[in-house]
């Protein structure tokens, strides 16, 4: 024990008397305490920037003490460090100007579809069909039958059986009046899916749009059921309410 503190003692002493075995250590201490911070960081950009801060000092401290293993390890984690942050920010780049660019998806996807002209009541797809496309509206006007709703040119519609577990179409669209629909097979949907964020994001935007108009369509049918039956109940004469 004594010649541990003995050894510390000494070894302490030479760090206090030289300038640079203080900045030596200095580096290593703020390099070991940037390595803990990043061990604890949740998130990815700031750990691999903690990580570049750590190899920095670390470096720092394998060349001024000198340590030759240190110092080799720091120079090689320092370049996989500063390229995966880079690219980590790079990524956070690009999922921010796909979020961003999103709306605009029908414009660049355009270029993979193909066109088809539908006269006024043609039904483009029944309920119950097999779905293999995403359909896309540039002139004319649209009817989903079974909701009675209405699709406006610009509108990327059919996406939802294609991602369905038995792809098959829950509603038959037709035309109202002669229409321009674009059209893109599902193979095709499904690599610009995986191969463009932006796509993506705008099918999920989709997706959730439907599922919420839809659970907002039903809630306000279960409404008006309960409040109609209630009011026919009220209208009721009491014998033949007990009836």
């Amino acid at each position: 024990m004594e010649q541990a503190i003995d050894w510390l003692g000494s070894y302490l002493q030479g760090v206090v008397s030289s300038p640079r075995q203080m900045l030596a250590h200095a580096a290593a201490l703020v390099g070991v305490l940037l390595a803990g911070a990043a061990a604890l960081m949740r998130t990815m950009i700031p750990l691999r920037w903690l990580g570049v801060g750590s190899s920095l000092g670390l470096l720092v401290f394998g060349v001024l003490h000198p340590s030759p293993t240190t110092a080799a390890v720091a120079a090689l984690l320092l370049p996989i460090n500063v390229w995966r942050a880079l690219e980590m920010m790079r990524l956070a780049r690009r999922v921010t100007a796909a979020t961003a660019s999103a709306d605009l998806a029908s414009l660049w996807l355009k270029p993979y579809m193909k066109p088809m002209r539908l006269r006024a009541g043609r039904v483009l797809f029944h309920k119950g069909d097999k779905a293999d496309r995403l359909y896309l509206l540039t002139d004319g006007e649209l009817e989903v039958v079974e909701m009675q709703r209405l699709l406006l040119p610009g509108r990327v519609f059919g996406e939802i059986a294609l991602f369905a577990p038995d792809r098959v179409r829950t509603a038959t669209v037709r035309a109202t009046r002669p229409c321009v629909v674009l059209w893109i097979h599902e193979s095709t949907v499904r690599q610009l899916y995986f191969q463009n964020p932006a796509f993506g994001f705008h099918l999920i935007q989709l997706l959730a749009e439907r599922l919420s108009t839809d659970v907002s369509r039903m809630e306000r049918r279960w409404a008006e059921g309960t409040l109609s039956g209630t009011f026919s109940e009220a209208g009721t004469p009491p014998a033949q309410r007990r009836a």
